[in-house]
């Protein structure tokens, strides 16, 4: 049984926004409630190409109950995201199982700071090119060369190329990082010719040089997150500020020749590159010059950023630091102030579940490992570091394999599993947030029996974490926050078949899906509502208040429990 941690008098003398009334309609549930969220993990077609469905999930299995089970959508508008043909991913996915409510997402933002114009008035744009002028100085763009949406967008970063063209900036330089993870996985040269088309257009003339100048996989270089392998950053700072490594004529060149090195390397572990010719690199990062990391989403955005940013940095030595003026699409980490300069405001997230209960001081757990630490944590806060009550919540970080999840698909659901057992034993927590990373970080490699094996790890654990949950007299909430698991080949709707590669064999997909996530009811008597057809994960915070005993607050998501 969980410690009562609060008392009447918790909701006195709390500011009106943050008070939360019992619920007339719902008793309090005896022990602790738990989202468990099973990153990747989506509901798709029931073929060979999904390894949810593929996998021995038995637990999932016995949780498929009427009443106790439904899906939620977790891409596109339910998300904030621009339309329903934009993915999800896990940052604006746990913004939303954090905050309630839907708000307007990077991508979203981005855009129509672009179409207002806006973008380009800001004191940021205004002061890069300014000093593209005084100091006669290169501006470069740094970031994901892709479409899809999660971490960027190659239309974002022409509308940027196009408009210092406008403005008379003479030289321009992209570094471009290949993708194949949110998008084909060996569609790099898709991308690089219809960036090359653009600055085609812009170079030369008015003695303008408009060019790629360097790139990589962003599994291999630069965009690292939660300092997992800053030797993907001190590659990348070498390749991009430096202009040392491999040269090429082109980036076609680069592409073509390190496919041919490489058999069935995919685009994510392309290795560095750098444009050039005897003379040397044509585009090193130099003083006087300035920089955008033109990236909207923030995890992979942070690393590089301290090494543009920070004086007191030593994660690898930078050689000598240019004097640059950098600047990101967006702020990655507002309490950080990471960048100090950013494009686009970010979006603002108040008032979230975690904040709700901290007012109230109900006690919180929080616990993944280091890949999606910051998703349960940072992003759940609705982008925010650190606690909002360190009295009352714990965090709890799993250090991730510094290996190719496929190698290890199981990774660290074991150790989560164990840490939240403790947990919830522990009596101390009346809320706790978990995230199983397998079924996205397995799944965005590729391999459809690694992510098989991955699924099957996660259903497993469940079982023994949802046993614990029902020592307590507690309920959770099982659910995603995307999916991808649920997709591992690329799928032609025109002839309902999967696509081939020229050898006949099926074209992986790595990227998230489109596809709604499970939610399964596990402890208690209540029963899940049949009706709002278009729910998302951001009705889980009202769900949970409502079996917390509370009245959700009346701009939340409404509750998912039947009346």
């Amino acid at each position: 049984m969980w410690r009562l941690d609060f008392a009447e008098e918790t909701f006195q003398g709390l500011p009106m926004s943050f008070e939360l009334r019992k619920s007339e309609r719902f008793s309090a549930c005896p022990g602790p409630v738990i989202v468990v969220v099973m990153d990747g993990v989506g509901v798709g077609r029931t073929d060979e190409g999904n390894a949810v469905h593929i996998a021995r999930t038995p637990t999932m299995d016995r949780l498929h109950v009427d009443g106790r089970y439904r899906t939620l959508r977790a891409h596109g508008t339910a998300v904030g995201l621009p339309s329903d043909d934009d993915m999800g991913n896990s940052e604006v996915g746990h913004n939303a199982l954090g905050a309630g409510r839907i708000f307007s997402q990077g991508a979203k933002l981005v855009n129509e700071a672009i179409q207002s114009e806006g973008i380009f008035q800001g004191s940021a744009w205004r002061a890069l090119i300014d000093r593209a002028h005084e100091r006669q100085g290169a501006l470069h763009f740094i970031g994901l060369l892709s479409d899809g949406n999660v971490h960027s967008h190659i239309e974002h970063l022409k509308a940027l190329i196009r408009n210092a063209h406008r403005e008379g900036v003479k030289r321009v330089f992209v570094h471009a990082l290949l993708d194949g993870r949110d998008v084909p996985e060996t569609s790099a040269l898709q991308y690089v010719d219809d960036l090359q088309r653009c600055l085609g257009e812009l170079d030369g003339g008015e003695g303008r040089v408009y060019r790629i100048a360097s790139g990589g996989g962003r599994m291999k270089v630069t965009m690292d997150r939660y300092e997992a392998d800053w030797d993907m950053v001190a590659l990348g700072w070498q390749t991009h500020v430096h202009g040392e490594g491999r040269r090429y004529k082109t980036a076609r060149e680069a592409i073509e020749s390190l496919r041919d090195e490489n058999p069935g390397v995919i685009d994510q572990n392309l290795p560095a590159f750098v444009i050039g010719d005897d003379d040397g690199p044509v585009g090193p990062i130099r003083d006087g010059d300035g920089v955008v990391f033109f990236n909207f989403r923030g995890d992979r955005a942070i690393e590089i950023t301290k090494a543009f940013e920070r004086d007191d940095f030593g994660h690898f030595d930078r050689g000598r630091r240019p004097d640059v003026l950098f600047a990101g699409m967006m702020q990655y980490d507002g309490d950080e102030q990471l960048p100090t300069r950013f494009l686009v405001e970010p979006p603002a997230i108040d008032r979230t579940f975690g904040e709700y209960l901290a007012r109230n001081r109900i006690t919180q757990f929080a616990c993944s490992e280091t890949q999606k630490y910051g998703h349960v944590t940072y992003f759940w806060n609705g982008n925010r570091s650190g606690m909002f009550d360190e009295r009352r919540e714990t965090y709890q970080q799993i250090p991730s394999d510094n290996v190719s999840f496929d190698e290890r698909p199981w990774m660290k659901a074991a150790e989560i599993t164990d840490a939240t057992i403790a947990a919830i034993a522990s009596g101390k927590h009346r809320f706790l947030r978990i995230n199983y990373a397998n079924g996205d970080m397995v799944g965005h490699t590729g391999h459809l029996d690694a992510t098989v094996l991955a699924v099957a790890s996660v259903d497993l654990m469940l079982a023994r974490l949802l046993a614990a949950v029902r020592r307590a007299n507690g309920i959770a909430l099982v659910t995603a926050d995307h999916g991808n698991a649920d997709e591992m080949y690329m799928w032609d709707s025109k002839s309902s078949s999967f696509k081939t590669k020229k050898d006949g064999s099926r074209q992986a997909k790595t990227s998230h899906t489109l596809n709604p996530v499970p939610l399964y009811l596990v402890g208690g008597d209540a029963v899940l509502r049949s009706d709002l057809p278009s729910a998302g994960i951001a009705n889980l915070p009202a769900t949970c208040l409502e079996l917390l005993g509370f009245e959700p607050p009346e701009d939340f998501e409404p509750s998912l429990l039947a009346r």
